[in-house]
């Protein structure tokens, strides 16, 4: 046996209470979980989404109520609520075609995946979706 295959750890009970914890997931692993979560997200939402679709564009009476759900509430749901349900929708919706567009940039082209590109532009994913969906958040709750 070599010097180097005796200084690997070896893992067979796996306790998850101490081993999971200590685990240090990378940028492109929060990245894949985070694709998957904002997919699941927008798939969640789609019943908001229809319904803020069809009350903005329905007729001006009910433009006003949608415009009056963010700031008064639905029924007896708050209207901070319905914000962040905006909000949770703005940064899936960026997030997941961000990251899509990551995908597909790595699928079309094999010759630049690397694990330096893999590192760097998972992180510019969550950099710029967190960016913009705070950006686009403080422009929901009325900051400017």
């Amino acid at each position: 046996m070599t010097e180097l295959a005796k200084k690997r750890p070896e893992f067979r009970n796996i306790n998850a209470f101490k081993d999971l914890t200590t685990y240090r997931m990378t940028a492109a692993a929060w990245v894949s979980i985070l694709h998957r979560a904002s997919g699941l997200i927008m798939f969640l939402l789609l019943p908001f989404i229809i319904w803020m679709f069809d009350t903005s564009v329905s007729s001006e009476i009910s433009f006003g109520r949608f415009t009056s759900a963010f700031s008064a509430g639905l029924g007896f749901v708050p209207g901070w609520f319905v914000k962040l349900a905006a909000l949770a929708l703005i940064w899936a919706y960026l997030h997941h075609l961000l990251a899509g567009m990551r995908h597909l940039w790595m699928d079309v082209s094999h010759d630049a995946v690397s694990k330096e590109f893999g590192k760097s532009s998972a992180t510019a994913v969550l950099v710029v979706s967190i960016a913009l969906a705070v950006v686009l958040g403080a422009k929901l709750f009325g900051l400017y």
